[in-house]
């Protein structure tokens, strides 16, 4: 089973493309270390305040890719610098 989640998001702090950087590295890092996920940026990477981050999970069992996409969406909305706008989840 492989689990999909599509984060946009707002960056309402950052002035600059540098400043958004330095936000979503933080925060890609951080769950890429924890989280047995794939992360990327994937959309408005030339925009300043607005990201799309995608999550992907893989597993044979879809309650356990479930699992840790939620505990990455959980970790994304305590970051008090990234307000989640929209989410969607996909499965394949």
């Amino acid at each position: 089973m492989i689990g999909v989640l599509t984060i946009e998001a707002i960056i309402y702090d950052a002035q600059s493309l540098k400043e958004k950087r330095g936000v979503l590295k933080s925060v890609i890092t951080r769950l890429r270390d924890r989280l047995n996920i794939s992360v990327s940026e994937t959309g408005h990477q030339n925009v300043w305040q607005r990201t799309e981050i995608t999550i992907a999970s893989v597993s044979s069992d879809r309650t356990r890719v479930e699992q840790e996409l939620n505990r990455a969406l959980h970790f994304i909305d305590s970051v008090p610098e990234i307000e989640t706008a929209s989410v969607q989840w996909e499965w394949f």
